[in-house]
């Protein structure tokens, strides 16, 4: 079973998302895998996800209960097959981390050709949780799409 841990800056919107929507899209699909979500700072350590993200969650479906921001840990690398960030930013900040690891770490969007944008906006600042879920929606078929026929 492949494990994901997906990261952005506070662990309360994008990755969060990217986390249940990839669960929810694997579990259609039929597809053991196995999702998790980080921050890279750590600001929003044990709280819930922001209400915009769990009301995205709930307009999909998919339940947004039980869930618990945390910070990247060191044996994340270690656990994780794949670390999908999402901007350069957050890169950057696994890179000092945990070195250059492009096969591991790497932005969630270079999996997508012909996207809108290079990064997946933080809706913090631009308060368009719809667009992040459409463009984590286009990420997370594609990562579907990969694991099943072994690209991933």
């Amino acid at each position: 079973m492949k494990k994901i841990l997906f990261v952005c800056l506070g662990n309360i919107c994008r990755s969060p998302l990217a986390e249940y929507m990839m669960r929810d899209t694997a579990a259609k699909r039929g597809l053991m895998l196995e999702t998790a979500s980080a921050g890279t700072s750590g600001w929003h350590d044990g709280e819930g996800m922001h209400c915009g993200s769990a009301d995205i969650l709930d307009g999909l479906g998919i339940a947004s209960n039980g869930f618990t921001s945390r910070r990247v840990r060191e044996s994340d690398l270690d656990e994780f097959d794949y670390i999908m960030v999402m901007d350069d930013s957050n890169l950057a900040d696994m890179q000092a981390r945990f070195g250059r690891r492009p096969q591991q770490i790497f932005k969630i969007t270079d999996l997508v050709g012909n996207r809108p944008y290079d990064h997946i906006p933080d809706p913090w600042f631009t308060r368009n949780f719809t667009q992040t879920r459409d463009l984590l929606a286009a990420c997370c078929e594609e990562i579907a799409d990969r694991l099943q026929d072994g690209r991933l």
